[in-house]
């Protein structure tokens, strides 16, 4: 397999970053991938990537290329991109940093609507952002590139990675589907010679082309007649309609019986929050809440599948609050588009109990806290209410509105559940008593300061 040599300012850049691997001009890219990321194994097909994805860096943007095959590549790789963290997928290796080593002085001369425009190039700018970012890669840069995630002039829609898969695999079919369909039109089964040939004449190419598509023809009347005697021949009779059998019916659905854990509560991670561009009240959060890659609602932030969330907090919870930090998401409540944003989850949030009349958002409000050690997807539950929750909650059942007033907080400043506060779970007659705790497995969730609160 021929490899690619990495040059100097590349050399460089890998003896800087990383000063304990032995790094050289005659070191092929394939080993020094597996010498930087020991962790990553590649295959035979991404070791003969890696060498051409070297090739290509040192072209795609380079200033000698004329500029309608420069907006080629771009545009290429761009796309390869728009369904990859990395290039390989998600496997960091030495073509990563060679693209954004050629790409970043190109990048940094961008305007906003070559970057982000719509026909700009969001997948590279996103890219090589999270290559100069990422600890994956963990690069020592004397400068990085300015990239600000606020400034999108035109927001595409996220690559749905399981559609795009199935699109490949349909377009797959259809060309397997149309290759046979062409091989089965030729009949290359008939032995017997044209009447003309025998003869010893000669036909023209006007008389060849003529008996191939009659041939060709018989072939598929022949075709269709096996299908559909009634239609190869006249004298044969149609045939008799079958009785159309009544399709089964599917079995309703189990209807789980109602509890706490319907709700699928999970540890969030809030990567950033700004403020709502069209609310002065909602903070728009971004989330890792655990989801795998293609799930509905979400998108990619750098490196991970998240959640776009607004929540009302802004004027309760200070901004710098809301970054960086372990929160405790719904994430089974239908989306909501608020204001223009859709929002694909509910952070939960303490506050104190008001009589009826009084405004309910006055403050002050604390966020829950899940265990210090919990992580990004972690089950959330209350103690003596396991189960799993529904993948969507339906709005006509009202699940949340019914169970939500039994979540309160203790004089421990813990989250719990008091199945005295849901009438139709206490007056069950298996109904369970006290307040189950909320926890995860390392821990029990908590507020700050606010007993007897209400959460929601």
């Amino acid at each position: 397999m021929a490899t690619s040599a990495l040059d100097e300012p590349l050399v460089s850049l890998l003896k800087s970053s990383f000063p304990s691997t032995d790094v050289s001009t005659e070191t092929d890219p394939v080993k020094a991938s597996s010498s930087i990321f020991p962790t990553a194994q590649y295959s035979d097909a991404e070791k003969a990537e890696i060498n051409q994805w070297l090739i290509t860096a040192s072209h795609v943007a380079a200033p000698t290329q004329d500029q309608a095959k420069t907006d080629e590549r771009l545009a290429s790789l761009n796309t390869h991109l728009s369904s990859r963290t990395t290039l390989l997928g998600s496997k960091p290796s030495v073509a990563d940093i060679a693209l954004y080593q050629k790409l970043a002085p190109v990048v940094s001369k961008w305007t906003p609507e070559e970057r982000t425009g719509e026909q700009g190039y969001h997948h590279i700018v996103r890219h090589l952002d999270f290559v100069q970012n990422s600890p994956a890669f963990g690069l020592k840069l004397n400068e990085k590139v300015k990239v600000d995630p606020d400034e999108v002039i035109f927001k595409i829609k996220p690559i749905d990675a399981k559609a795009e898969k199935e699109r490949k695999k349909k377009e797959k079919e259809a060309a397997a589907a149309s290759a046979a369909a062409s091989g089965s039109a030729t009949p290359t089964t008939l032995k017997e010679e044209p009447a003309g040939e025998a003869q010893g004449g000669r036909k023209s190419k006007k008389e060849k082309a003529k008996d191939k598509v009659q041939q060709i023809g018989d072939s598929a009347v022949s075709a269709i007649g096996k299908e559909a005697p009634g239609v190869a021949g006249q004298n044969q009779g149609k045939k008799e309609k079958k009785e159309k059998q009544p399709k089964p019916q599917k079995a309703a659905p189990v209807e789980k019986p109602l509890s706490p854990s319907l709700i699928d509560l999970r540890v969030g991670h809030i990567l950033k929050a700004t403020t709502h561009p069209n609310a002065d009240s909602l903070y728009v959060s971004t989330i890792a809440c655990g989801d795998p890659p293609g799930t509905d609602n979400t998108s990619e932030y750098e490196g991970q599948i998240v959640r776009t969330v607004c929540s009302g907090l802004n004027g309760l919870i200070p901004l710098e609050e809301m970054q960086n930090r372990k929160i405790v998401a719904v994430c089974n409540l239908k989306p909501v588009t608020m204001r223009g944003i859709k929002s694909a989850a509910m952070v939960l949030a303490a506050s104190p109990r008001v009589a009826e009349g009084e405004d309910s958002h006055k403050g002050p409000v604390e966020l829950v806290n899940p265990p210090a050690d919990s992580k990004a997807g972690d089950r959330v539950f209350f103690e003596g209410w396991e189960g799993e929750p529904d993948g969507v909650l339906n709005p006509k059942k009202k699940v949340w509105e019914t169970i939500q007033p039994g979540f309160t907080t203790t004089e421990d400043l813990e989250v719990g559940f008091d199945v005295s506060a849901v009438p139709q779970l206490s007056g069950e007659g298996e109904s369970k008593e006290g307040l189950g705790k909320l926890k995860t497995s390392a821990g029990v969730c908590t507020v700050k300061t606010l007993k007897g609160a209400t959460v929601r």
